[in-house]
């Protein structure tokens, strides 16, 4: 219940006396009370007095001021992502508000912890079309896990302490919080903060059904070819070693979406690889022919699932997530088991028996030497004079031995990223899953190397996606961001033509794209950069980038018209897959 005293922000004695403070102060006392150290932000009109606040207390905050409202969602992001805390964004209200929504929504869907706070007109003025306004609430309902609009100074300690609560309890996801201008700027008695731990009719934990996890265990103790699909609930569980221990004894095939990737080490032996429609060639086929499918912390997406009608009808499903409504919405789970995978993992690890399967693995093994045969060589030790996108992800393992963290935008360069970047070490896997955001690389970068500042960071993007946010580079520059750029350049919108190449006839429409002088352009942010076009100059060049002391642009020519394998069509069974 301590507070800030409002005059002093450096006194951090505790006063438990109330005491007039505005709301902006307010704000700024509970960001340091919930832990908030950094925050991404874009100053306006309607947010103008918390920013005069923050003049006072910005030694206790790093504000970064982004180029655009978007990238300061995104770059939110990865500094969650990475660093298993709160995102926290300001911006103003109306076209400022808006801006974030693309970010809303991708938090939402990936399921980040997120509170945006966003400036309002004043009260009085609400529903008359004031200058900037916008009804936000109504506006980012569909893609927040809660939101509220503060019209009253003495509602923001309550309303804050269960924006937090919600945004990181549970299945996290985005809070917005609208802050009227006469809220900011009014005083009240501020009587401290006392952070949320509870709130009725929420219930952010469902109750473990005991029954559920013991049928569980025993389909499992059943199974000849049993396989598990993982996702990103092991790693916002924190339940990595509880994962490895449940497979491990049970000597279970595991698989990944690539949100789930870097949850299980890429070495680690039960580790079989990516699932969906760029994923290994193994898993897919074999998901057809598993006879129990262990679901834990993912949501059967489309892109994993392909058909449904021929989704695994021969297994049984057993589906563990933290999220009810998840249960059987796409795949009919025999046994579904509520619960943080925290808590349920090592239920079911001390009910199953321990096993080998070595001849349903044995399988995976010789579907994988196909695929290496057909796609993986190909792909990362080409005979052609044509560099590669994987080739060029072959050469950061090498150098980096899968302890960096690798930030991808969305697009060809991604599934390459994806399928072959080496980890070693959870939370180092940063992609834009669900809404598939272009331009989310670069600034979502940004917040991954401030949230993790001793880690090597390297944002791999694509031409196209990095022209909807290079602004961001500014952000880079203003800030002497620590980070790696590296741009795989097939002057192409290259997933796009690649379904035009394959499905429509190669009617290349519109995909073609030109860009500026990469170069030149970081350049002019005094950035240092180079460009490579040869396959004898590769690795000198990444080695340059990551021994840099500052942020580093690398641009690599690649193959204009390469195309990602394996996949799966749109409309096909995974067990369709094709290697070419």
């Amino acid at each position: 219940m301590d507070t800030l005293t409002a005059k002093s922000p450096e006194d951090k004695t505790t006063d438990k006396k109330a005491e007039k403070i505005s709301g902006s102060q307010a704000i700024l006392d509970i960001l340091i009370r919930e832990g908030v150290d950094t925050i991404f932000g874009y100053p306006g009109g309607a947010i103008m007095p918390v920013y005069d606040a923050l003049y006072n207390y910005h030694k206790y905050f790093n504000h970064i001021l982004v180029r655009h409202e978007q990238c300061a969602a995104h770059a939110a992001q990865g500094y969650a992502r990475v660093s298993g805390k709160t995102g926290v964004v300001f911006s103003t209200s109306g076209p400022g508000a808006t801006n974030l929504v693309t970010g809303l929504a991708d938090a939402m869907i990936d399921s980040t912890p997120m509170v945006c706070f966003t400036g309002q007109v004043f009260a009085h003025l609400l529903g008359t079309d004031a200058f900037q306004e916008t009804d936000v609430i109504n506006v980012t309902s569909p893609v927040t896990k809660w939101n509220y609009q503060i019209t009253n100074a003495e509602e923001i300690p309550e309303v804050l302490a269960k924006a937090f609560f919600i945004a990181k309890s549970g299945r996290p996801g985005p809070v917005l919080i609208d802050v009227t201008k006469n809220a900011q700027t009014q005083l009240f008695d501020f009587k401290g903060y006392e952070p949320c731990e509870h709130i009725r009719s929420y219930r952010p934990k469902p109750l473990i059904r005991k029954k559920f996890v013991e049928d569980a265990a025993a389909m499992i103790n059943e199974a000849k070819k049993p396989l598990v699909i993982f996702g990103q609930g092991i790693i916002l569980g924190k339940a990595e070693k509880e994962f490895r221990e449940f497979i491990e004894k049970g000597g279970l095939p595991a698989a990944w979406t690539i949100l789930g990737l870097s949850a299980l080490p890429s070495d680690h032996p039960l580790n079989v690889g990516m699932l969906g429609m760029h994923g290994n060639y193994a898993p897919n086929v074999l998901t057809n022919d598993c006879d129990v499918l262990i679901a834990v912390g993912m949501r059967f997406d489309d892109r994993v699932t392909g058909r449904l009608d021929k989704y695994a009808k021969q297994a049984r499903v057993i589906h563990l997530d933290i999220d009810p409504s998840e249960i059987d919405k796409n795949v009919k789970a025999d046994v579904p088991v509520w619960g943080d995978c925290k808590d349920t993992l090592p239920m079911l690890t001390k009910l199953i028996h321990k096993k080998e399967h070595a001849a349903w693995l044995k399988k995976f093994r010789e579907l994988q030497k196909q695929e290496f045969e057909k796609c993986i060589n190909v792909e990362l030790n080409p005979t052609t004079e044509v560099l590669t996108m994987g080739e060029v992800v072959k050469v950061i393992n090498e150098l980096t031995d899968g302890k960096s963290v690798i930030v991808s935008d969305v697009g060809q360069h991604q599934m390459v990223a994806c399928r072959y970047a080496k980890f070693n070490q959870s939370m180092s896997n940063v992609t834009s899953g669900g809404l598939g955001t272009m331009g989310f690389g670069l600034p979502a970068a940004i917040g991954a190397k401030l949230g993790a500042p001793n880690r090597t960071v390297i944002a791999i993007l694509g031409d196209g996606g990095f022209q909807m946010t290079l602004q961001e580079l500014g952000t880079i520059m203003q800030n002497k961001i620590d980070l790696k750029i590296l741009i795989l350049n097939n002057h192409f919108l290259g997933m796009v033509r690649q379904w035009q190449d394959l499905f429509m006839e190669k009617r290349y429409s519109f995909t073609d794209i030109e860009s500026p002088d990469f170069v030149a352009l970081a350049s002019a942010y005094n950035i240092d950069s180079k460009r490579v076009e040869s396959r004898e100059f590769l690795k000198a060049a990444v080695q340059e980038m990551l021994k840099h002391k500052g942020p580093y642009l690398l641009e690599v020519k690649v193959g204009k018209e390469n195309n990602v394998f394996p996949m799966v069509p749109q409309g096909c069974s995974v067990s369709e897959i094709r290697l070419s």
